[in-house]
């Protein structure tokens, strides 16, 4: 009988507490569920107050403030500080300049007459006028027919002097439909002006620059648009009829652009597989980008790819796969290291926009080099100044005595710059070579540049010496993934047991 009791008891008190487990165990599922749905309205209650806010101070502006304001002017402002607040340098507001601009580069062409140029922020130390500098004529357009040269002055447009324009206000009036007349005056040197009539024309944005250096392809890419494939597709052409035996793919300073087009250039030189990933905060938006089958360039051709600091983005995700997928060994500097995805939104009939950083992208590896860079197979960079030289050489730039000589010496030959590299050398006790190197690229500066230079350019020197010297299978061998390397890293940073 007590036994019993005792059993009966026993299973009550299971009983029991199996239903305050079961309460328990629904109460925590219950909590899990309700806590994203409650923080979920409580960032929509948020956003509803504050959006009325924004509206009310921007009412209030608009009928209180001591001057009558553009309502464009408070709206711009306020768009700029939104994308400003979130800290992302890469998601921002686009006024129409600069949407415009951006139009121009991910379309690839715009209406215009094809020159680079450049123009002083506020008054010059030397008191001239702020005039538009041409850095450079892009190659068989209006402006290099004309015969206008890097370095020359853009001083008037259509009759407006250029001093008092922003660099915004020059390219409204140089840009237009193709087919118009732009009127300019040229000053060239201390004395010469003259005027020009240039005919508006489209205008593709130069993204290739390729050329041989003996039996070795080198292929430039300035930026990714949608031109740029087609362009580098006829410089492997080219270079396939002349039988070449090895491939540069020169990446530096190339600040990105467009994703697609980084994919379509993998294409190029990879055989299937994996090229990069997106991954973003909504699932369903990521994204995994494959090369197609049967490349261009055969795996057979050894390939090294040049990178620098300069190297981002679009450049990177190129960089990162040929590296990870065994294609290419990338000589040269540590890269950027831009490893997100921006999408551009239009706003107002297009005339002006927003962009904003929508998700991470990964390296066949699965590595996001965000803040972190892609690291060269082989480090080789340029000498530089030391900080003890900063003094002697900020005392030779207000001298001006390299832009004088290069005025007077336009051509000046290799041996002719080396000597006066030494010349400047024995006057201000700074490094020869270095000096000879500031010359050259103030010639290139305001001549129209050679497409490499492998004089000066010791990390185009290692890539062509790695590529002639054989041995390309066996180095890559000691090339490592992106993954492989960052694990390595992270092994060197944890601390040893005592």
């Amino acid at each position: 009988m007590n036994e019993n009791k005792s059993l009966s008891s026993g299973r009550k008190s299971s009983l029991s507490w199996l239903w305050i487990l079961s309460t328990v165990v629904l109460c925590v599922v219950f909590t899990a569920a309700s806590v994203p749905r409650a923080e979920a309205q409580s960032r929509d209650l948020d956003t509803r107050k504050y959006t009325s806010i924004i509206q009310n101070v921007f009412d209030f502006i608009q009928r209180h403030y001591v001057e009558e304001v553009d309502p464009k002017v408070v709206f711009e402002g306020a768009m700029t500080g939104m994308f400003n607040a979130l800290g992302d340098p890469y998601s921002n507001f686009l006024p129409e300049s600069d949407m415009a601009d951006l139009n121009d580069t991910t379309q690839g062409s715009f209406g215009g007459v094809g020159l680079y140029i450049s123009k002083p922020v506020g008054e010059r130390a030397d008191g001239k006028p702020s005039y538009v500098e041409v850095a450079s004529p892009i190659e068989d357009t209006p402006g290099w027919r004309a015969g206008i040269n890097p370095g020359d002055l853009i001083i008037e447009i259509n009759g407006e002097s250029t001093d008092v324009l922003t660099m915004d206000e020059v390219l409204a009036r140089l840009r237009g439909p193709a087919g118009q007349e732009v009127k300019i005056i040229i000053r060239r040197g201390e004395k010469l002006e003259f005027p020009v009539t240039l005919i508006r024309a489209i205008i593709e944005v130069p993204t290739t620059k390729y050329a041989m250096i003996g039996d070795t392809g080198y292929l430039k890419l300035i930026t990714f648009t949608p031109m740029t494939v087609n362009r580098a597709r006829e410089a492997l052409t080219e270079f396939k009829s002349k039988n070449y035996k090895g491939l540069i793919l020169d990446l530096r300073n190339n600040y990105g652009g467009l994703l697609q087009s980084a994919v379509g250039i993998c294409d190029l030189f990879l055989d299937g597989g994996v090229v990069v990933s997106t991954k973003s905060r909504i699932a369903g938006e990521n994204s995994v980008f494959n090369a197609q089958k049967s490349s261009l360039v055969s795996g057979d051709i050894p390939m090294v790819v040049l990178i620098n600091k300069g190297s981002a983005s679009a450049s990177e995700i190129v960089a990162g796969a040929l590296k990870d997928r065994g294609r290419a060994y990338l000589v040269g500097e540590k890269s950027f290291g831009k490893g997100s995805v921006q999408q551009v939104y239009p706003l107002m009939d297009n005339k002006m926009g927003f962009k904003i950083t929508t998700a991470r992208y990964y390296t066949p590896s699965e590595v996001n080099i965000d803040k972190i860079g892609i690291p060269p197979d082989r480090e080789i960079k340029f000498p530089e100044f030391t900080a003890d030289d900063a003094e002697k050489l900020n005392t030779l730039i207000n001298a001006n005595k390299i832009p004088d000589y290069i005025k007077a010496h336009p051509k000046a030959s290799a041996m002719e710059i080396e000597a006066f590299g030494r010349q400047l050398s024995r006057e201000y006790q700074l490094d020869a070579l270095l000096l000879a190197r500031l010359i050259r690229n103030e010639q290139n500066r305001t001549t129209i540049a050679p497409v490499y230079d492998l004089e000066y350019d010791v990390q185009l020197q290692e890539a062509v010496n790695i590529i002639r010297q054989g041995g390309f299978r066996n180095l890559m061998q000691t090339s490592k993934t992106l993954k492989a390397l960052q694990e390595e890293a992270s092994q060197e940073d944890i601390p040893l047991a005592s």
